[in-house]
């Protein structure tokens, strides 16, 4: 009569053997670079994406222009989202990014916002006396030479003939957070934000108003593409890309004052 085997001794024939044994697959974690301006709505996106795959996301918030330099510099990152077109084209030209997972997922608006809930709303045009407005008080801007907000809002000032008027009053931050926080803080009582950091700061209850939108005429579309990184390894990078195009994302996306793009 032949020996039952023992269960231990089973599982150790069949890993002698080669034989398949059921498992579970490992989660795996990305990290994403994305555009300070996306945080509120990335966040909850995210969050819901971790919860439904089990996987997890490290997302690293700054602007675009500096997110763009790291990676060309080697830092790791699976998923890179950028507030503007240019910033991705020089990834993709420098052959840094995976072209054919590029694509271009929102817009947004430009705004003029104000320290104070009673702030009036104004129209934005060339005849806005925009000087006067600030009383001798900065512009608070993000660098309008490399961040996308704010090289928006100097084409958008410029194009209207009140760039030169208000040069020397502009306090430049490294990121569209960062602007809005000194308009939020009375520190500055004017600023150039996307409507979306406008959203983001009434929701959190601050004392933050929108008193005009920038006419679209006035700078380049305002276009967020996305893509993953060349050096990626991560399976779970694509299906967190397809995630943020889903019906769900755009619910969120939409919710938090973006445009989202067909």
């Amino acid at each position: 009569m032949i020996p039952l085997f023992s269960r231990r001794a089973a599982l150790g024939l069949a890993l002698a053997l080669g034989t398949a044994l059921p498992s579970v697959a490992a989660a795996d974690e990305i990290t994403v670079f994305a555009a300070a301006s996306l945080k509120n709505a990335l966040d909850a996106i995210a969050t819901d994406w971790q919860a439904k795959t089990g996987n997890t996301t490290k997302i690293s918030y700054a602007g675009s222009s500096a997110l763009a330099k790291q990676i060309q510099e080697g830092a790791p990152a699976d998923v890179f989202i950028s507030a503007a077109v240019n910033w991705m084209d020089t990834l993709q030209k420098d052959k840094l990014i995976k072209p054919e997972t590029r694509r271009d997922l929102l817009g947004n608006t430009l705004v003029l916002i104000a320290h104070g809930p009673d702030a009036p709303k104004i129209e934005v045009g060339k005849n806005l006396d925009l000087t006067g407005m600030l009383k001798g008080g900065k512009l608070s801007m993000a660098l309008v030479d490399s961040v996308p907000a704010g090289q928006y809002g100097k084409e958008a000032l410029t194009n209207l003939g009140l760039w030169s008027s208000v040069e020397g009053s502009v306090a430049q931050s490294d990121n569209v957070r960062a602007a809005l926080q000194l308009v939020q803080l009375g520190e500055a009582p004017l600023g150039i934000v996307y409507a979306s950091d406008a959203v983001a700061d009434m929701e959190a209850g601050a004392e933050v108003t929108v008193v005009g939108a920038f006419p679209a005429d006035t700078h380049k579309p305002i276009i967020y593409p996305a893509a993953i990184v060349s050096s990626s390894t991560s399976p779970a990078a694509e299906d967190f890309l397809k995630t943020l195009s889903s019906a769900a994302a755009a619910k969120v996306f939409e919710a938090q004052g973006f445009t989202v793009l067909k």
